[in-house]
């Protein structure tokens, strides 16, 4: 059985985070929480949440007090710029004792990272998942609305994963021996196309959903009319369009780290299916 440990979770309250810290303390494990607003943390009970900035870290020392592991984002939470900071973090997270870290890859370039896969005094591991599952939660609205989800490049591949497995893998790393110095591409356990996500989720709410296939030219203007940047869009369009072979290859990293196998899109879709349903009427006076 493995031994009660201390963890501190950086970026605690995000869409991972929160995973991360349910999954550790399922595990038995005590959970400090950094966030910059400790008041709006709405964390589960159990949960030590303290207050602090990876941008300074200077107000680090204290939430690392008698921490083993450390979980990093690798971006300021506000503006999601990257995170410049990394060795003035892991300075105060060495001197804590803390021995392992993760750092939940950002797709990108990170200082913080590089900063993180060079320091030879923790033992640290990259998670790196694809296509979140809870990124469907973004066609809630028109399906309660309307029954109907409109997009482009309906027949593109995803291994998209559970945001659950990501919290999971991370808390194995985080608290057991022999993955310090791995790079964990994290997928789910089968590819999906944009029709498979709408059936299963059909299915979960028990209604029938109708797929409008967009053209490229009706996606852009789509996701102009929704308030996106031009950034965005080209990078929805590069993600959705020309996705990459990792995000569309399946892997078993969830069953090897975790010991069980990763969940399916048709589970994540029962667990969120009431997203998807119109809300009931209201009772008359």
């Amino acid at each position: 059985m493995t031994q009660t440990q201390k963890i501190l979770v950086t970026g605690a309250t995000g869409t991972v985070g929160r995973q991360v810290v349910a999954e550790l303390l399922a595990r038995g494990h005590a959970v400090r929480a950094l966030t910059r607003d400790a008041g709006r943390a709405a964390l589960p009970d159990g949960v030590e949440v303290v207050q602090g900035d990876l941008t300074e870290p200077d107000t680090l020392a204290p939430a690392l007090e008698g921490v083993t592991g450390l979980h990093l984002i690798t971006f300021d939470g506000p503006s999601f710029a990257p995170l410049e900071t990394g060795p003035r973090i892991l300075e105060p997270a060495r001197a804590a004792g803390v021995r392992r870290i993760t750092v939940l890859h950002g797709g990108g370039p990170s200082p913080l990272e590089d900063a993180v896969r060079t320091d030879h005094g923790v033992d640290w591991t990259v998670l790196m998942p694809v296509e979140f599952m809870g990124n469907a939660l973004e066609w809630a609205d028109r399906i309660a609305a309307s029954g109907e989800v409109r997009e482009p490049f309906v027949s593109r591949l995803s291994a998209m994963v559970h945001e659950g497995d990501i919290g999971a893998v991370a808390a194995v790393a985080l608290t057991e021996e022999g993955h310090g110095g791995q790079e964990y591409v994290i997928t789910g356990p089968e590819l999906l196309t944009v029709g498979d996500k709408v059936a299963a989720i059909a299915a979960a709410r028990g209604e029938e959903i109708a797929l409008v296939e967009l053209t490229e030219e009706q996606a852009v203007a789509q996701w102009r009319a929704a308030g996106h940047p031009q950034d965005v869009i080209g990078f929805l369009l590069e993600a959705y369009g020309n996705t990459p072979e990792v995000g569309r290859t399946v892997v078993d990293t969830v069953e090897k780290v975790t010991g069980r196998p990763a969940r399916t899109f048709a589970q994540w879709a029962a667990d969120h299916a009431d997203a998807f349903r119109a809300p009931a009427p209201a009772a008359a006076p």
